[in-house]
């Protein structure tokens, strides 16, 4: 169960990145974000994204056009 979901349905990139982040900034070490995301581009911003910080991408779904990106907040 995540500790905040975020739920960017409907918003355009690079909307969904940007408020990814500012919300991960704001957490504590260890607590988990759900993204909701039905901009396409999502399903390749975020996880590059991800790579290149401590944060851990715990999982990623698609269905119907809604992804769904489970984080981990790194140090």
């Amino acid at each position: 169960m995540p500790d905040i979901t975020l739920d960017t349905s409907g918003l355009r990139c690079p909307m969904p990145l940007l408020k990814t982040k500012l919300e991960l900034n704001a957490m504590e070490p260890g607590q988990e974000l759900e993204v909701i995301a039905t901009d396409p581009g999502s399903a390749r911003d975020i996880p590059s994204f991800i790579k290149l910080t401590s944060h851990e991408l715990v999982s990623t779904s698609e269905a119907d056009g809604c992804y769904r990106f489970l984080i981990r907040r790194g140090q």
